[in-house]
Formats: structure tokens, sequence, C-alpha cells
């Protein structure tokens, strides 16, 4: 089977939508190598980790050499270029297709929070991406959902026949299914190691509440406050988040990394975190979360959208509007040792078994599969 997939994020994006192309890319390059997989892309930002992509086996790198370039390629040029190239079916990785697509067509939508947090996108944005969205849902042969709560938000926003949606779950990079130790970011070494932590991954907006961890973690019996290590990064939301900890005195125990976090660093704080907490109001599907499970790092996380399908049963879930309760969970985590073996081994167990690589990848050719 040839297949093409829309890779600009692969080879431009450094967060969410970029390691999810990169990681469907891995896991089907390795469980399904007998395929040939076409990465097109209007440019490459060049470094260490998109460079191996570019020669990566089974894959080949395409990009524009007519007249259109960039985005105009991308929306006008690619489809016509795939459909040169005799690709049996195109993939949009990152909620997107070309305005025309001749070829069998799948979509991957991974989330729609510009339609449920409005206040965090201007009114362009909203407009452009629900244009997208729509020609998307509308065009694709089929859609997959990276979960049932994503699933259900397009059938909600977009009329969708929910036969023609397949969820299937977002694949985590491979360090976390190995026995990596990782490496403690230079920066944290003289503030963490060797000593107990709390930790967030995620960007610092109003959707993922922060501010609901810090209010908790304010809330503990001194005896049990230890410092909440953030990594992520963000703009107003973020300035509110440090006001409030400078105006709470609460400099030493929000410790925020001063720069970018990269795998191997991220695997050592799950490793050696106390406790992960994940108070988000939204999420499509919930990465950390998983990448802390699969790190045996306890998780508390809320009980809402697709969060509880990524924390599995044996996690603390809850309600991201109610400090006490956030704080409550906190304590119980922290001080209650048979309930922390349960859900460190049980957690693991969840998260090995559903999101399990090969399981993914096989999922993701059935869906072409059933399309061609």
């Amino acid at each position: 089977m040839r297949i093409g997939f829309d890779a600009k994020r692969l080879f431009n994006n450094f967060t969410g939508l970029g390691n999810h192309s990169r990681t469907t890319i891995d896991i089907l390059t390795e469980f399904h190598p007998g395929n040939e997989y076409l990465l097109y892309t209007p440019k490459i930002r060049h470094n260490s980790i998109t460079d191996q992509y570019i020669s990566k086996e089974y894959c080949r790198t395409i990009q524009p050499d007519g007249i259109l370039r960039g985005s105009a390629w991308r929306t006008f040029g690619l489809a016509s270029a795939a459909k040169k190239d005799n690709v049996d079916i195109f993939h949009g990785l990152s909620n997107e297709l070309p305005a025309k697509i001749d070829v069998p067509s799948v979509v991957t939508i991974h989330d729609v929070a510009f339609r449920t947090f409005t206040d965090m996108y201007h009114v362009t944005d909203r407009i452009t991406y629900n244009l997208k969205w729509r020609h998307a849902c509308k065009k694709a042969d089929r859609i997959i959902a990276i979960s049932e709560s994503t699933k259900q938000d397009v059938i909600r926003f977009y009329d969708v026949d929910p036969d023609r949606i397949d969820v299937i779950y977002q694949p985590v990079n491979n360090i976390y299914y190995t026995d990596d130790q990782g490496t403690c970011p230079a920066s944290l070494v003289s503030s963490i190691s060797g000593k107990p932590f709390m930790l967030y991954v995620g960007s610092i907006n109003s959707r993922k509440n922060l501010l609901g961890a810090i209010k908790g973690l304010e809330l503990q019996p001194k005896d049990l406050q230890i410092p909440l290590v953030v990594v992520g990064d963000g703009r107003e939301y973020k300035q509110k988040v440090l006001d409030y900890v400078a105006g709470h005195g609460l400099q030493d125990m929000v410790i925020f990394t001063p720069e970018k976090v990269h795998t191997e660093g991220l695997r050592y704080l799950y490793l050696n975190a106390r406790l992960f907490v994940y108070p988000s109001f939204y999420e499509g599907f919930g990465l950390p979360v998983v990448e802390a499970l699969l790190s045996k790092c306890p998780v508390i996380t809320s009980n809402v959208s697709s969060l509880p399908e990524a924390a599995g049963p044996d996690s603390l879930l809850i309600n991201p509007n109610d400090i006490g309760d956030i704080s409550e969970k906190m304590s119980r985590a922290l001080t209650d040792e048979k309930l922390r073996k349960e859900m460190i081994l049980n957690g693991y167990e969840y998260a090995a078994n559903r999101f399990y690589p090969k399981t993914l990848a096989d999922s993701l050719i059935d869906t072409y599969n059933r399309v061609i």
C-alpha cells in the first residue's frame, strides 16, 4: 500500500500535533514496513528531530516543485501531487484535508477546543478552524478521532454519521515502553535531584487549569507541601499564574522550567515525580496522562472530556472546578501507600495494554483497508 500524509506538522511543529504525526509514522514503519509512506510538506525545519524522517526507511519526503509554495501548495497543490504519485490513500494527520482531494482519504480530528473554549481563540481563528474541520469531516471517507470523547464532539458539532468515525488513540513516544531512565534537565538538578516533587506537563493556558493545581497545593497541610514542577509555556495565562505565585509567596513551591524539556528530560521527571497533576477542563486525548502512567507515576486528573479514558479506573479523578477536591486527592495520593501502589501498578498495566503501539498501528491499517 502507498500511503500519503500531510506531514507539515511532522516537519515543523514540536509539540502536540507534531509529536502525534511523528509517533504515527514511527509505529506504522515499525509494525507495517511493507507499505510505502509518502510525507508531503511545504517546508522543513531542519534539526535532529526532523532530519531523521527525511531518510527514514520506508518513507519518502515530497516538497513542492512548481509555482505553488507554502500554505497555497498544501491547500491546492498537495492533492494533485498525491494523485500523480498514485497513492492508495491520503491521511490528513492534523484536522485538515486539501481543498480538492481526488484519492481515498482519512482525516484525524484531535479536538474541537476552539468550539468549546472560545475565549482562547481569536474570532478569525475560530472561523478558519471551523471551516477547515467541517471541510475535512465532509470530504474524508473515514474520520479518525483520538478518543471517544472527541468522537462525540465531532458528531455533535459536525453532524457526522457515527459509523464513519473510528476511535484510534494517540501513539506515545517509544521511550515510554523502554527501560530508559531519562536525564534530569540541567536547570532542575539543584532544585529536585533526590527530593520529592509533583509534576505538571502541558501548555500554560486557561483550558489546562494550572492554577487549579497550584491552589490545590496551597491548601495542603504544611507537612505535605512538596514543590510542583511545571513543564510548559504560555502567554497571558502564564503571567496570571506567575502573579498568583508571587502574590501568595509560593515561589519556592512552584518551579517553572526555564528551557524546553525534551523527551529524555520528561521521561526522568515522570519517573521521579511523586504525583502527576493534570486538572484540565478539556482535552482531545490527554497524552501527558498516558506518559505518566507508563512511567509508573500516579495520576490525578479531571473527570471530564477524554481524561477518564486516558487515565483509566485507578487514577484519581477530580472536579477541575473544585479546589478542595483537587487538594483532598493530592493528600490521598501522597499519604496512602496502599493506594499509591495500586495506582502505580494498575495504572501502568491499563496504559500499556490500552495504548500498545502495535494495536494502534494495526487499527490504522484496518481503517485504511476499509477505505480502499
